[in-house]
């Protein structure tokens, strides 16, 4: 586990340094009058994009862990700082009778915290396209608010010697309600996002990745490390 932290820390430097603890920024700043809205679609992107890096699936009895670092450059008026981030431990193994992967991932990093789990199908097309389908729920908090989410999403990826571009399409649900604050806020919204990406594998069982997200709302990054067996 520590070497799964170390792996994330080395990834988390190859993004944006110019961010705050999630948690007090949105304290320091929130009010009654605030757009929770357009706040809650920062956060919904910030964890949907760790929903593939790849159109590949995990095979039986093999799995896929990895550390990913999120970075969304926010678009409400709430968030003061250029972005928000945090990363994810996730993992993900195949359920040989039912042909599904089955993936987990989690956070507790800048003041945020996460839960979720999730369901993935994944075939190959012409033995040349791996395309993979999945949805996830998860369950995030800070100090300050809880925030339920669901995604869907869907990528398709082509590999050639090392490298593996991959392209993707997600749609990102969620309800966010504030706690611990003299006012209750409370939204529900949903966006779509477009992903793109590459991942490379310069040993056999490692890969490395990085991904640009573009929504209506905002934009994000995100760069990984992980092994595969």
């Amino acid at each position: 586990m520590k070497k799964l932290f170390f792996l994330f820390a080395a990834c988390a430097l190859a993004l944006p340094a110019a961010a705050g603890n999630i948690a007090d920024d949105f304290r320091n700043h929130v009010t009654a009058a605030s757009d929770l809205s357009s706040y809650n679609k920062d956060i919904s992107t910030m964890i949907g994009v760790a929903d593939f890096h790849t159109g590949k699936g995990a095979t039986f009895p093999g799995f896929d862990i990895g550390v990913t670092a999120n970075a969304i450059k926010p678009n409400n008026s709430i968030s003061h700082d250029d972005y928000i981030y945090t990363g994810f431990i996730t993992a993900e193994t195949k359920i040989p009778v039912l042909d599904v992967g089955v993936m987990l991932r989690g956070t507790d990093m800048n003041g945020f915290k996460s839960l979720g789990g999730g369901l993935k199908y994944s075939f190959d097309l012409f033995e040349v396209f791996d395309i993979s389908a999945m949805a996830f729920y998860d369950k995030g908090s800070t100090d300050w608010y809880d925030v339920d989410h669901y995604s869907a999403s869907a990528t398709a990826s082509f590999s050639f010697l090392f490298l593996t571009p991959y392209a993707g399409i997600g749609y990102d649900y969620s309800k966010m309600d504030t706690t611990g604050l003299p006012y209750h806020l409370s939204s529900t919204d949903d966006s779509l996002r477009y992903t793109l990406g590459a991942s490379l594998t310069p040993f056999p069982f490692g890969y490395i990745f990085g991904a640009y997200t573009k929504t209506a709302n905002n934009e994000g990054f995100q760069a990984g490390v992980g092994v595969h067996f």
